[in-house]
């Protein structure tokens, strides 16, 4: 079996935008068992823990401050990739609706939490690679 991709939050980092976690007892489970690799791309590409919540719009991913944090964003998603990789990771368990993890839907751009379909940059680069991705609403689903 290899090692599955997850997104660092579900394991209980505290990685979150604001500055909390996105914990899953049974992904926490599997992470302390070193049966997993837990990312996240954001804190990888250099945006702090706290961080200004962030949004794709037309391409680009803008903060609620107004800034472009895309590059941030495409950085953090190509050193999260490269782990992946190097762990030998073919699935992934990621964040749904997260402007880098977001697999299937994320959010429109509008801070109105309305959904459209798509991926975040780190999802889509990992599909891109062959990594197959669900987000963490499919993962409860399927439990």
């Amino acid at each position: 079996m290899s090692m599955i991709l997850i997104s660092a939050c579900l394991a209980g980092i505290c990685c979150k935008y604001s500055g909390g976690d996105n914990g899953i007892a049974e992904i926490r489970k599997m992470y302390e068992e070193g049966k997993c690799i837990a990312v996240c791309p954001e804190v990888l590409g250099g945006l702090p823990t706290p961080r200004p919540c962030a949004e794709i719009q037309q391409g680009r991913v803008i903060n609620t401050e107004g800034k472009d944090v895309s590059e941030e964003y495409r950085k953090g998603a190509l050193l999260a990739l490269q782990k992946a990789e190097e762990a030998g990771c073919r699935e992934a368990v990621l964040k749904a609706y997260s402007p880098s993890c977001g697999c299937g839907e994320i959010y429109d751009g509008s801070f109105a939490h309305t959904k459209i379909k798509g991926n975040g940059v780190f999802a889509e680069m990992c599909l891109e690679h062959g990594i197959h991705c669900i987000s963490d609403e499919e993962y409860k689903e399927r439990k």
